[in-house]
């Protein structure tokens, strides 16, 4: 069975060997120290680590290393970066923690006396910065710049600056990207941005030099009860615009792709959720439930929707508006036991994720509490199907090696095919 197979059974509910995701996308990947951390572990050539994603300083996870974790699955990569250059041209650089590294061209810090590192949208050093990584840190913040509200002047469109067609730069991107996971063995994950309605993680646009319109999380937040209205225009000219590239992108995709990454949107606090259910119904549903519609329609494609938090009381809608896959299962937040989550949903969606605590086990616990906790999600989620494994979002910066390993090992004695 190929790791294209095993995926294509799983997203199916279909019994059989568990998956894995290790970089496949930029929701469930590994900080660039863990990635050079694990090739030295597993003896491979040592050479800097690609930045594959800078604003998380998530590390490009190799063939080579993939292959040694029994990553099932391979990202067909958008052009850009979250801070608006693109990802090529690649250089040298040290990071505050003392790693060589390397970045892209765009990639131009300036780093102050103490240490912190500033980004620049689009690479352009003349501009006021919209990332910061303090000198003790591992990733970058967003930057707010937010202009003055004027409430009696608020334009949508200064919302939407960043909806716009793809541009012949990306469509020859995406013609090259396609052509290199042509033929893959393992299954293809993928997305083309602008299909995540009101994700806070692009609300300060970090990848704009002069944001416009509502910038601040806080702002954002407030205008999903007050401005009602002002959001249902960005989110309904935003939708078009999706749905056009759609068009466009799956023309060049075909069955190149298995899933489709749509959202990063974040609903789920630790506890509670960003907004209630009848504020999805309202604000979000309506163009998700477009957004799914038209890929299930055209494609074979499965979409996957991204939600940290407690967001039980949500999944119920997700399945309804067309998600077939959450991500990323984070079992430690409030009323988000695996075991009823499973029973509850797991005919009718698929959890990708939530395969050990990214926030204290991995982390901080011993192999051995590591390797207890996987073989119980594994046994949680695992049976007919309708599971992905990965950790719970992201692998953070310096999560000590054994315990990344005890964590492989761990899925690999479980699908029964340990060395």
């Amino acid at each position: 069975m190929t790791s294209r197979e095993k995926i294509q059974r799983a997203l199916a509910h279909q019994s059989g060997p568990v998956p894995v995701d290790f970089g496949g996308t930029g929701l469930t990947g590994m900080h660039v120290s863990c990635v050079a951390a694990l090739r030295d572990h597993y003896g491979l050539p040592r050479h800097p680590v690609k930045v594959c994603e800078p604003f998380q300083m998530l590390g490009e996870i190799e063939d080579d290393l993939g292959r040694l974790l029994g990553s099932d699955c391979v990202g067909a990569n958008g052009r850009g970066t979250m801070f608006g250059f693109a990802n090529e041209g690649w250089h040298e650089w040290r990071t505050p923690w003392g790693q060589l590294v390397l970045v892209p061209e765009g990639f131009r810090p300036r780093e102050d006396a103490s240490g912190d590192v500033y980004l620049f949208p689009q690479g352009d050093t003349s501009v006021a910065p919209s990332g910061h990584m303090p000198g003790s840190g591992y990733f970058f913040d967003a930057i707010v710049r937010q202009e003055p509200i004027d409430e009696d002047h608020l334009n949508p469109a200064d919302n939407c600056e960043e909806f716009q067609l793809l541009s012949p730069a990306d469509l020859a991107h995406w013609r090259t990207e396609f052509a290199r996971v042509h033929g893959e063995q393992r299954a293809v994950v993928s997305g083309i941005g602008g299909t995540g309605f009101g994700d806070i993680a692009l609300v300060p646009a970090a990848f704009l030099k002069h944001p416009k319109g509502i910038r601040d999380v806080s702002e954002w937040y407030i205008s999903l009860i007050e401005r009602r209205d002002y959001v249902h225009q960005i989110f309904t000219h935003q939708c078009a615009v999706a749905l056009k590239n759609l068009e466009t992108y799956a023309a060049l995709a075909g069955d190149t792709v298995d899933v489709l990454v749509i959202c990063g949107t974040d609903f789920g606090t630790q506890s509670s959720q960003f907004c209630s259910p009848e504020a999805f119904d309202d604000l979000f549903a309506p163009y998700y439930r477009q957004i799914n519609n038209w890929v299930h329609r055209h494609t074979k494609w499965k979409t996957f929707k991204h939600s940290c938090g407690a967001v039980r009381p949500l999944i119920d809608r997700f399945i309804d508006v067309g998600f077939d896959i959450l991500n990323p299962v984070q079992c430690s937040a409030k009323d988000m036991d695996p075991v009823r989550l499973k029973a509850d949903f797991g005919s009718r969606i698929v959890f990708w994720g939530g395969g050990v605590d990214t926030q204290r086990t991995l982390p901080f616990g011993t192999p051995a509490e590591v390797r207890t906790e996987v073989t119980s999600r594994l046994r949680a989620f695992s049976p007919d199907g309708g599971f992905v494994f990965n950790t719970i979002h992201n692998i953070q910066a310096r999560t000590p090696v054994a315990n990344i390993v005890a964590m492989v090992d761990a899925v690999r004695d479980f699908n029964g095919t340990a060395a």
